[in-house]
């Protein structure tokens, strides 16, 4: 029996609706709106004292096209994450725009990033499409994650220069790459493998008091936007007689 032009139209409703449910769901790679501003009186890279805590190393890190974040700031879990941005004016802006790193938080004039001057003249066209982007100080832009990418670079522990051994130990992860956040880090004992979770200090600061002894092992949790979490243990350990400013190659990097 035909179907009536009433459903057909219910029929065609419904498959449409449905296309639109799976589309939101699925869009983990559609750009958001928004504003980004820069550094005002810095040089072209980021800034070494950033509320992630990567120091100077957060300066230059993928180039130094890197970026303070508001509310992709996340109390410190956004550190580290990748964002593909660029400017919406067709007389300036570039469609690749440039990939930045959060290692910062701040806003300004309700914005979302504020970008080193390097990373903000980066979304432009030319060299002097880059001149007149940052006279205008202020963009619309728009935005989305993507993975970082590091090659031939293993995640780094850097340990914080206000460690003390062994009562005191802070360390922050350098290179992590992917699209995944670090949302929970464990200290193991090698030898019995008792594990202690560690504090989020600030930014992505890790911290303990009264470490667990001997070489040590880590764990860390990975966490990604669709709710799946999965644990990532290094190869190499953190060695005994670990020391304050001290880097180790923990010899792993995480999948793209």
């Amino acid at each position: 029996m035909a179907l009536s032009l009433q459903s057909l139209l219910i029929l065609f409703t419904t498959l449409l609706l449905k296309q639109i449910l799976v589309d939101a769901a699925t869009c983990s790679n559609c750009f958001t709106r928004s504003r980004a501003a820069h550094y005002p009186n810095s040089d072209e890279q980021g800034t070494d004292v950033g509320a992630c805590g990567f120091g100077s190393f957060g300066a230059t890190i993928n180039g130094g096209d890197v970026s303070a974040a508001s509310d992709l700031y996340r109390n410190g879990v956004g550190c580290g994450a990748c964002y593909q941005v660029r400017c919406t004016n067709s007389n300036y802006c570039s469609d690749k725009g440039v990939t930045v790193v959060v290692t910062d938080q701040g806003s300004g004039h309700n914005t979302d990033f504020v970008l080193s001057q390097r990373a903000f003249g980066r979304m432009a066209q030319t060299t002097d499409a880059a001149a007149s982007l940052l006279a205008l100080g202020v963009v619309d832009i728009e935005y989305r994650r993507v993975s970082c990418s590091y090659p031939n670079k293993n995640i780094t522990i850097k340990i914080d220069e206000s460690s003390d051994y062994p009562h005191y130990l802070a360390f922050v992860l350098w290179y992590q790459q992917g699209d995944k956040d670090i949302t929970a880090v464990q200290l193991c004992e090698t030898q019995n493998f008792v594990c202690k979770l560690l504090d989020r200090s600030h930014g992505a600061v890790w911290t303990t008091t009264s470490p667990p002894s001997g070489p040590l092992s880590l764990r860390m949790l990975l966490s990604g936007e669709d709710g799946d979490e999965s644990w990532i243990v290094p190869i190499n350990n953190i060695p005994e007689n670990w020391k304050g400013g001290e880097t180790y190659d923990t010899g792993v990097q995480i999948s793209v």
